[in-house]
């Protein structure tokens, strides 16, 4: 069984949700108004079920309680379990705003939760949320008098109040949908809010807790990354947690020299680190999955560091066609020269651990406990090894790193270089790999536009499509000058270096490129180079949306096969290439509009369609990791990208 299935396949049960309308969580028949509060509330509803473990059956959405002569809805209410559902046995109770209203608002605000609470004689525990701040409440009775104390979290199922305030390791959570991101703006927001730094440096803030959160779940004996409900306010108990905090973060400085400085330390005052500290505290964020770390990651990143180098970042679902595409495997060396923020690699990285799990869980058919540490041996060997990421952006090095760490390792391979520049300028690590012609497989999506030439002469002689061409009207051909261009754009010097990095005669890349160089008269020459150097295996047009709402361009994902130099001047002695078939589609459903909103598959009522699919997931349960299966009804993404790479491996199979 492996950890994470991509479902496929599976028809569409007899459900359709209305324009403009979502589908409860809770009860899988209810269709709600798509609004900001409902998105929310949806979120929080699958995050008591799938990250506390709550029974569906033990929660009710807008449940109407009884306040003397007022009759409100509480957005969600828990219920003891195997209790009546009345008010009087009400547990917790969540009160779901949409962001823009603030926690301290008279009529919306916690206080309206705080007299729910009261009203309900056994509701113990509260939360108030508008997805960027977040508030949980215990409920306690003192000389008469109702009191709330602040939380750092609701307890899970089963678990009891004191055993939230610290957590253990087996009762993390991984994070599911979008919890992740949701903590993370609010960790974000809070800092710029409440430390007052610039956002860009409170995210460097916010990386230096991610990286102790990492640390403390690798390496800790006991949680050592918590703030308990007594230590978010006065002066003794932020101070403790700063203690603890900065320990850890000696470390991670220890651990990753590359990163931080002997000088660095966290800066942020003990309050301010305190309520950081409760709002990451109950997730485990190795365990989390994959998509929802990537996600909740692209958007504080892109936020803060998007540069003016021709930097945006590749969406999720290219960087998985790409790699679908390709396919890697175990032993194959895979790099990206213009990494970002890690995208490709991430990807690349997570869909040969997927094949090493499937092959260890089969080998030992299916337990667990045997297969896990040699599932760990073999994932630790492949990502120390097979990853290798170069980019010039220094602060965006730093950054995959953590990414890279968050998902699984393979920081080592990442270093801060100029592609393009010469070996020989490299650091001495990167130089000793000695990487030009032995990839495997790069996937990549290098900075573009004519706004960032390459200017420099020393770079630019030593590439041929650097040098000035002309072309022959008689033979149809273009002649290289011995002369260099004046300047030329990144992105076509990094389609000569990156096919120079290649395996002769095996090795591949999937690359980003703008439709100018696959169709402009006057890029000829670059066309010509490609063919003569290179079996081109396919072209996919991209959808003018895709990197859209961040930048508008028009792109298509080229995949290469570096020649043998033996093939080259066999060709090149005939006078004519030999012939070859192209996969070429259009990726015109990408699965969000320009503006970045999702778009769904819809009937010809113009209605989304909505698919039951099986999500697994893992657990602990009494300290011992399992597989979990749950069915859900979902909505359809309106994304062709996967069946492109399905339909790619197929024709690929077909051409041997």
């Amino acid at each position: 069984m492996e950890e994470s299935t991509v479902v496929a396949a599976l028809k569409p049960v007899a459900v359709i949700v209305q324009q403009g309308k979502v589908l409860d969580f809770i009860d899988g028949r209810t269709q709600r108004e798509e609004t900001p509060e409902e998105y929310v509330r949806q979120e929080i509803a699958k995050s008591l079920v799938r990250e506390y473990g709550y029974p569906k059956s033990d929660i009710l959405v807008e449940y109407v309680l009884r306040l003397g002569s007022r009759k409100p809805r509480a957005d969600i209410v828990v219920f003891n379990s195997g209790e009546d559902r009345d008010q009087s046995s009400a547990y917790i109770i969540v009160e779901c705003k949409e962001k823009k209203v603030r926690s301290s608002d008279r009529k919306e605000g916690v206080g309206q939760l705080q007299s729910y609470m009261a009203a309900c004689p056994n509701a113990i525990y509260g939360m108030w949320t508008n997805g960027l701040e977040r508030f949980c409440y215990r409920k306690v009775e003192s000389k008469g008098k109702i009191l709330f104390e602040e939380l750092p979290d609701l307890p899970s199922f089963g678990q009891t109040g004191d055993e939230a305030e610290r957590p253990k390791f087996d009762q993390l959570k991984p994070a599911s949908s979008d919890a992740l991101l949701f903590a993370f703006r609010r960790c974000h927001n809070y800092i710029a809010g409440n430390q007052g730094l610039q956002k860009p440096q409170a995210f460097w803030e916010l990386l230096k807790l991610i990286f102790c959160k990492i640390h403390d779940e690798r390496d800790s004996e006991v949680v050592e990354f918590y703030a308990a409900g007594n230590e978010r306010a006065g002066i003794n108990g932020p101070l403790k947690v700063k203690k603890r905090l900065d320990a850890l973060f000696e470390a991670v400085k220890s651990e990753f020299p590359a990163i931080f400085t002997a000088n660095d330390t966290i800066e942020l005052k003990p309050q301010v680190l305190a309520y950081l500290v409760s709002q990451l505290q109950m997730y485990s964020l190795l365990e989390s999955d994959v998509d929802v770390k990537g996600h909740a990651y692209e958007e504080i990143v892109g936020s803060n560091l998007r540069g003016d180098r021709g930097e945006f970042f590749t969406p999720r679902n290219v960087c998985n066609m790409a790699v679908s595409m390709l396919d890697p495997s175990e032993g194959q060396l895979m790099l990206d020269p213009a990494c970002g923020t890690g995208g490709f690699l991430i990807a690349a990285m997570n869909h040969v651990i997927e094949k090493i799990r499937a092959s260890e869980l089969d080998k030992w058919r299916g337990d667990i406990k045997r297969a896990e540490p040699k599932i760990v041996s073999r994932i630790a060997k492949f990502a120390g090894s097979c990853i290798v990421g170069l980019d010039f952006n220094p602060e965006l090095v730093k950054a995959t790193k953590m990414n890279m760490v968050m998902n699984n390792d393979g920081a080592g391979g990442l270093y801060q270089a100029n592609s393009l520049a010469s070996p020989a300028t490299w650091e001495e690590g990167l130089r000793d790999r000695s990487l030009i012609g032995k990839i495997d497989l790069i996937f990549t999506n290098p900075p573009f536009g004519s706004k960032i030439p390459v200017d420099d002469p020393a770079i630019l002689e030593k590439y041929d499509l650097g040098h000035s061409w002309a072309y022959n009207e008689q033979t149809d051909r273009w002649i290289m000058g011995e002369g260099i261009q004046k300047s030329q754009p990144p992105e076509i010097l990094f389609i000569e270096r990156c096919v120079k990095f290649l395996k002769p005669g095996s090795g591949r890349v999937a690359m980003v490129l703008p439709d100018g160089i696959l169709g402009s008269p006057g890029l000829g020459y670059v066309r010509q180079w490609i063919l003569q150097n290179t079996q081109v295996l396919a072209s996919v047009d991209l959808h003018p949306d895709t990197f859209q709402p961040n930048v508008s361009v028009q792109t298509s994902v080229l995949v290469l096969q570096r020649k043998t130099d033996a093939l080259i001047a066999l060709e090149d002695a005939a006078g004519r290439m030999n012939d070859y078939s192209i996969f070429m589609a259009v990726a015109n459903h990408v699965g969000h509009d320009k503006r970045g909103n999702t778009t769904y598959v819809r009937d010809k009522k113009g209605n989304e369609v909505v698919e039951e699919v099986e999500k697994k997931f893992k657990e602990f349960e009494d300290g011992q990791l399992v597989y979990k299966s749950q069915k859900t009804l979902t909505k359809v993404v309106d994304d062709n990208t996967l069946q492109i790479a399905q339909e790619f491996r197929k024709w690929l199979s077909e051409q041997n």
